[in-house]
């Protein structure tokens, strides 16, 4: 175990002591600030708004919403860190913002163990795509095609990204053109636009898979795609380090351990309910609710921590 896991561990422990509080024994002082780590209309931030209307609804809560884009989630981190914790400001980000992306800045102020984790709303389902019918639609025709000299490029819209897409070639002896480009959207625009041949996307390919336009050739995640299991795992090729992660929402560290399990349990009241907007959405379009709250959420991102320390590590080497 790493002196920082362990640094983390002891701080997380200590703000996930057990609290048995739900959304009905709190109230918020008053209107909660929902910052938004993605852009305006994808979905990320559709799921996002979901959730906060179905805590409206359910609650009688004022959320109001607002963009903060950029830096991989950091600048929403650092303007949430200026926030009171109090449980009037809340922000969503994906889980590499707290881990590799933070890990990576290495801004003190910026460290998962500055953040209380509310919780996950749908873990990644991040697939190697390309386009049905191209000349890089199976994971077979990639590596001929890069061992015939191609330059295949590979759409990446992360740092982390990128550093696995480098490794995984490595591990299995191929040589990609990593092109980074604005987030899976881009991806998926420069596949269509024939300017990338294969590239990681965390989800929102489900609908261009679902309808054959796309494929995923490869899971980059630990297990097998929802929407494509006969896909091999990264792992299954020879790669050795993932892309898993999820959604969430995230406060301020030190919030009130009542403020932090309302919270969560009003997330996980909307996300669990099958006629709630926000489940139909990630159920079609991210592979389904996957809940995290409490002390599960604390584990899970220790775990991931400690995952991008080590894919730090090996690409600094590398």
């Amino acid at each position: 175990m790493t002196k920082l896991f362990k640094h983390l561990l002891l701080a997380t422990s200590i703000l996930s002591a057990p609290v048995f509080a739900n959304a009905q024994d709190w109230e918020p002082p008053g209107p909660i600030k929902l910052l938004i780590g993605f852009a305006a209309g994808g979905g990320a931030d559709t799921q996002a708004r979901l959730v906060a209307q179905g805590i409206e609804e359910r609650y009688g809560w004022t959320i109001l919403p607002e963009q903060v884009e950029g830096n991989s989630g950091l600048s929403l981190a650092a303007q949430l860190t200026s926030e009171p914790a109090d449980g009037t400001a809340i922000g969503m980000v994906v889980s590499e913002t707290l881990t590799y992306s933070a890990l990576a800045a290495g801004d003190p102020e910026l460290q998962l163990d500055q953040f209380t984790s509310l919780a996950t709303t749908a873990s990644f389902e991040l697939g190697l795509v390309a386009m049905t019918g191209s000349a890089y639609d199976s994971w077979d025709k990639v590596v001929a095609a890069a061992e015939g000299g191609e330059a295949v490029r590979f759409g990446v819209a992360s740092d982390r990204q990128a550093d696995v897409a480098w490794l995984f070639g490595q591990s299995v002896g191929l040589d990609f053109n990593i092109v980074p480009v604005q987030g899976g959207a881009g991806v998926m625009n420069g596949l269509r636009g024939g300017d990338l041949d294969v590239g990681w996307v965390a989800g929102a390919q489900s609908k261009a898979v679902q309808q054959g336009e796309m494929v995923n050739i490869v899971s980059g995640i630990s297990q097998k795609l929802g929407d494509s299991p006969d896909a091999p795992t990264i792992t299954d090729l020879g790669g050795e380090y993932l892309l898993d992660g999820y959604f969430m929402f995230i406060a301020p560290g030190g919030l009130d351990p009542s403020a932090r399990a309302a919270l969560g349990s009003a997330i996980a009241d909307v996300l669990n309910d099958p006629e709630s907007e926000a489940n139909q959405l990630v159920e079609s379009g991210f592979g389904g609710a996957d809940v995290l709250t409490g002390e599960d959420v604390d584990a899970r991102m220790l775990e991931l921590n400690e995952e991008a320390e080590a894919l730090l590590s090996a690409a600094n080497e590398s």
